[in-house]
């Protein structure tokens, strides 16, 4: 088993957001996060922008998006 240095755990982690990693991949990759503090934060930070945006992605009424004419101002809206 080949030994990951960060710039590899990252682009794996990124990686994982689009594709199933493969077994050997997610092994690196965990054995890596388990001794590397930088990583491991990095891990959160993604998953935490992840979340945010897609939280983000499904309020309605967001700039860019099309809206219905007759629905009247977003919610909030003065």
């Amino acid at each position: 088993m080949l030994k990951l240095n960060c710039e590899q755990a990252t682009r794996l982690m990124s990686e994982a957001q689009e594709r199933d990693l493969a077994m050997s991949e997610r092994t690196m990759l965990r054995v890596h996060t388990w001794i590397c503090e930088g990583c491991r934060n990095f891990g959160g930070q993604l998953g935490f922008i992840r979340q945010a945006m897609q939280g983000f992605a499904a309020r309605e009424g967001d700039a860019g998006l099309p809206q219905d004419e007759d629905a009247g101002p977003p919610p909030g809206a003065v």
